[in-house]
């Protein structure tokens, strides 16, 4: 092939945002209602194209995300998740999409867009068992920025950011066992997070609970890497507690997660 005779594709570049919150302890995900074709009245992730000769893909990402839901992307944690170009992944033209997935906690209830007719949180588990068709190829994306938050919960700091500035552990806790899928014994959890150096760090004063003790409050830690890691009940077992590092009365004085 010459030069002369090459010319480049038709490639259309777009970014599609993964929004992942816990509501009523559960994993969510915003979606929109596509208000235009292809797919129009399905749901789908929030995104759009990028404005070739004016933005970067994180500028493009953090503005798709203002538009169609009203959310300010600085607020969330953003990180590009991966590149989805399968021939035939949008009726319309050779589209290659750039996901981000972000997380924040807390999130308000979202407000459609321009190219949106309707925005809602949706539980992460209804998404990935197949009860909703989504658009285009957003369900495998949604099943790819869940596992990548799944596998990141082990080995870095990104629970905390489903928290707020202020958490207790049993809140953490929730974080761990919305995203994973399981039940975690507190008092296992408790021991695995304060081993863990730098990943959270005590703050006062404690807040108060109704009919119980005081439950300590901590904020994150300045480490992104955990070591050691807090690894998923699939390959270790954190639903039963380690007798090996318990000693008599030694839960007594510890303050409740």
């Amino acid at each position: 092939m010459t030069d002369e005779s090459w010319s480049p594709p038709a490639v259309l570049i777009a970014v599609d945002l993964l929004i992942l919150t816990l509501r009523d302890a559960q994993l969510h995900v915003l979606l929109v209602e596509r208000g235009v074709e292809p797919y129009r009245g399905h749901p789908a992730l929030p995104g759009g194209f990028l404005n070739n000769d004016e933005e970067d893909l994180l500028t493009a990402a953090r503005r798709e995300l203002h538009e169609e839901t009203d959310l300010d992307g600085v607020r969330l944690h953003l990180e590009q998740l991966s590149a989805y170009g399968a021939p035939g992944r949008d009726p319309r033209r050779r589209v290659v999409s750039i996901a981000y997935l972000a997380i924040a906690p807390g999130l308000p209830e979202p407000v459609a867009g321009s190219d949106a007719s309707g925005a809602s949180w949706q539980p992460v588990e209804r998404v990935l068992s197949g009860a909703m068709e989504l658009a285009f190829d957003h369900r495998r994306i949604v099943a790819d920025g869940v596992e990548r938050a799944r596998g990141k919960l082990e080995h870095t700091a990104l629970a905390t950011a489903f928290c707020g500035e202020r958490f207790t552990i049993s809140e953490l806790q929730q974080v761990y066992e919305a995203v994973w899928g399981v039940q975690l014994d507190p008092r296992n959890f408790y021991r695995k997070v304060q081993k863990t150096e730098g990943f959270i760090v005590p703050v006062g004063p404690d807040r108060r609970t109704t009919g119980g003790r005081p439950a300590r409050l901590f904020r994150a830690g300045d480490r992104t890497a955990l070591y050691p890691p807090i690894v998923r009940p699939e390959t270790a077992d954190m639903s039963e507690g380690n007798k090996d590092d318990e000693q008599p009365g030694g839960d007594a004085h510890r303050p409740e997660p």
